[in-house]
């Protein structure tokens, strides 16, 4: 047990943190030396109250400092969710990454296993024949070689598992729903990144930009996705070089139709992963249109469209060419030879 820990969470349920008391906090919780109790506590009293810029950052600098990285060359994307949004959608994000990745991007994925869903991106992969519990070695390779890797976040940020057991107990959503995608462990200066409220795109757009990020979308969708939504308008704050813009788009925006909600409804890993090998074949269905109104957005904060229906038509030749397919048969490929 942590006497300063114990400190800091009576401290937090009054007031914010500074970043130097977080970064105690974070750095006490992720070397092991609080409770599970003590951090369930902390995690739940930052919820409750709710976080602010400065823990943020702290957290996610803690978590950078202590992960295995992957280089990633200038321009390299991250395509994530925060997840905890509770819509049990098709993954979106994870088709979308290989997507951009036949269309030329690179792009370095960070993922986890469902915490707070039925499906999460290492669900899904894993599914596809992926190995996602690979070192940062077996990563590097993938992205060096075919352009695009998933990288594990337990197997990348090896001091979060002290978190998890507290994670999985609460089993909602935490601040750490937040601090995945501001912890890539390629330090990617672009992303698209969906989270699971409105009220968190800004101070997430902040956070990156403390962080050294170039260019990023923060979204949520009007149907309380952590996705640009096919099904309404999606709120957005972008961030490029320093500067944060907030705008809504919407499928027409892109030339795709509006569908219900009901038709990019997921389940479970295995009925995921059908869906996601159809579309990846070239099946014409809402969730295609999903995965191209999101590659869209990604292709231009990777500089490979100038608009969204660009990017719209990019995304149709990676996956009607094959282009898609091909990256995460190639992914598979070398990460079963470990």
């Amino acid at each position: 047990m942590s006497e300063v820990l114990k400190e800091l969470i009576s401290k937090a349920t009054d007031s914010p943190l500074s970043r130097l008391e977080a970064e105690q906090a974070f750095n006490i919780i992720m070397n092991g030396a609080s409770t599970p109790a003590q951090t369930g506590g902390f995690l739940m009293t930052l919820r409750t109250r709710g976080e602010n810029v400065d823990e943020y950052a702290a957290a996610a600098a803690v978590m950078r400092k202590k992960c295995n990285s992957v280089k990633a060359p200038n321009g390299a994307i991250d395509i994530v969710g925060t997840g905890g949004d509770g819509k049990g959608t098709l993954n979106i994000s994870t088709a979308t990454a290989f997507v951009v990745a036949g269309a030329g991007a690179i792009v370095a994925k960070h993922g986890n296993k469902n915490l707070s869903s039925k499906s999460g991106a290492a669900d899904a992969l894993s599914e596809m024949g992926v190995n996602v519990m690979v070192s940062h070695k077996v990563a590097q390779k993938a992205l060096n070689e075919i352009g695009i890797c998933f990288m594990m976040a337990p197997m990348h940020h090896p001091a979060v598992r002290h978190v998890m057991p507290a994670r999985q107990e609460l089993g909602t959503r935490t601040i750490f729903n937040i601090l995945g995608p501001l912890t890539n462990p390629a330090f990617v200066k672009r992303q698209l990144t969906g989270a699971y409220s409105k009220d968190v795109i800004r101070p997430m757009a902040e956070t990156l930009s403390e962080l050294g990020s170039e260019k990023a979308w923060l979204v949520h969708g009007s149907d309380g996705t952590d996705e640009i939504s096919i099904c309404g308008s999606t709120w957005v704050v972008s961030l490029n070089k320093g500067k944060l813009d907030e705008f809504e788009v919407h499928p027409e925006d892109a030339g795709l139709q509006v569908h219900p909600f009901e038709s990019i409804k997921g389940g479970e890993p295995v009925e995921n992963a059908i869906a996601f090998r159809n579309l990846l074949h070239g099946e014409a269905s809402a969730y295609r249109d999903a995965v191209l109104l999101n590659s869209a957005a990604a292709l231009i904060i990777s500089g490979h469209a100038k608009n969204l229906k660009e990017g719209v038509e990019l995304g149709r030749d990676s996956i009607d060419s094959r282009k898609a397919l091909n990256k995460i048969q190639s992914l598979a490929k070398i990460t079963k030879k470990i």
